[in-house]
């Protein structure tokens, strides 16, 4: 039960909400995390000169994870324009290029990391060391809701393996544990040890409870700090509300058989993915904040060195539905405008060859997308050079990202603060900035 401290807050954590609300759109977040690296030049943001240099050596100098990068790599993929804004998509992505006029692309994303895992620190926390909290725990400090039934900050991985840093990306870092995020598992029972045990009635628990909570309230009485005790106490609060919360949220078989074909649940490849996705509308539809997605982990990822085009295709089949499927449910429920939908991974892939038909690693210019929310829609922003590989424009790092994902939930980063290491901490310590040219 200690490990449900994690879906609390205690009293004395946030004095008072630092929720602006004339400047909130978004009233949840639901962040698709494609872990290892997708390639944005094979995917949205097509480089003509890739296909008319192809197999020639690259002109400039490159900073590459491995050494000895190939030559110049045309993309495997076909390009078509689609809808009145006329964007192009990868034809591997047919369900979510009908969604172009809907989304705003950030072509221009930058990071400082090349490898996995201190990358997705990067992208999640703003920095590349263990330690920080993820954007998720700041968001969640800084709304100040009361407990819910629900967690605030939930997370769901890919079946197969966890992402690449594993818990530590969704860790709370130095704010207090209950802002860390909520794994949920697939199946009937996503959080562990929640069930009430076998031959225990409700009248029992709740005495049991009850007890608990004196018992811990007279202890903190005992301590100076008592954050520990009172989060100790809500902790089984918490957990006894959500055995009768989490398996009605987590059953899917109230939804209707077109909803499950919208999501693609009846397509083994996508049926995972595609659960995960409409458990996410579900938590938007209870006021869930922040949700997480990982897809690809340590191993089945988007990581292509080698076979770019295979690996990336399955990867894209796997997620494309889904998608597509969780962007028109959240627009016909009326929900897409105050949802924020976020895709991207950990960084891009270079335009030079690896193992002959792969990409290495390029964190200095990639692609990410955003949807509803309050950002605006069929709208590029920011530009890499000809090759795919720096950017010319438009730069946004990811204390930018985060900075801007606050503003939209309708947080004051300079007053979202907490004392750390003999300082006031923020959620990217004034190295982030909103990037308002994106916002409708």
């Amino acid at each position: 039960m200690l490990a449900l401290s994690s879906l609390l807050r205690d009293n004395n954590a946030v004095s008072s909400p630092v929720v602006h609300q004339p400047t909130q759109k978004a009233k949840s977040v639901i962040w698709l995390f494609m872990n290892g690296g997708p390639s944005g030049i094979d995917l949205f943001d097509p480089k003509p000169l890739l296909t008319k240099l192809d197999g020639k050596p690259f002109p400039g100098k490159l900073q590459t994870l491995f050494p000895y990068p190939g030559n110049i790599m045309k993309s495997p993929f076909e390009f078509k324009q689609h809808g009145e804004t006329g964007h192009h998509v990868s034809s591997v992505f047919p369900h979510v290029a009908k969604h172009v006029d809907d989304l705003t692309f950030l072509n221009a994303c930058v990071s400082n990391e090349q490898n996995h895992v201190p990358a997705c620190y990067v992208v999640n926390t703003g920095r590349q060391q263990v330690g920080s909290p993820n954007l998720g725990s700041w968001a969640t400090y800084g709304l100040a809701n009361e407990s819910r039934e629900l967690p605030e900050y939930v997370v769901m991985y890919d079946r197969r393996a966890a992402p690449e840093g594993g818990a530590n990306l969704w860790s709370s870092g130095f704010l207090p544990g209950e802002f860390q995020g909520t794994l949920f598992r697939s199946g009937k029972h996503p959080i562990l040890h929640l069930d009430r045990p076998q031959g225990l009635s409700t009248s029992t628990q709740e005495s049991q409870l009850q007890l608990l909570n004196w018992l811990n309230r007279r202890s903190a009485n005992h301590y100076p700090d008592k954050t520990q005790w009172d989060a100790r106490t809500k902790s089984f609060e918490m957990a006894y509300k959500m055995q009768s919360s989490v398996p009605e949220l987590a059953d899917l078989s109230n939804e209707t058989a077109a909803t499950h074909d919208l999501y693609g649940l009846n397509d083994p490849d996508c049926k995972y993915f595609g659960a995960q996705c409409l458990l996410a509308r579900r938590m938007v539809e209870r006021e869930v904040p922040f949700i997480q997605i990982y897809h690809g982990g340590y191993e089945n990822n988007w990581d292509q060195h080698g076979d770019l085009a295979g690996g990336h295709k399955n990867n894209c089949y796997e997620t494309d539905q889904p998608i597509a499927g969780l962007l028109t449910d959240l627009k016909q429920r009326g929900l897409l405008d105050s949802t924020l939908v976020i895709w991207g991974g950990e960084f891009g892939r270079a335009p030079v060859s690896q193992d002959k038909d792969g990409r290495d690693h390029n964190p200095y210019g990639f692609t990410m997308w955003m949807a509803g929310g309050g950002v605006k829609r069929g709208y590029r922003h920011g530009e890499t050079d000809e090759f795919g590989y720096l950017p010319i424009n438009g730069a946004v790092s990811m204390p930018d990202l985060h900075a801007t994902v606050l503003h939209l939930m309708g947080i004051n980063e300079e007053n979202l603060t907490y004392q750390f290491g003999g300082r006031k901490q923020t959620a990217t310590n004034g190295l982030g900035h909103t990037v308002h040219d994106i916002i409708a």
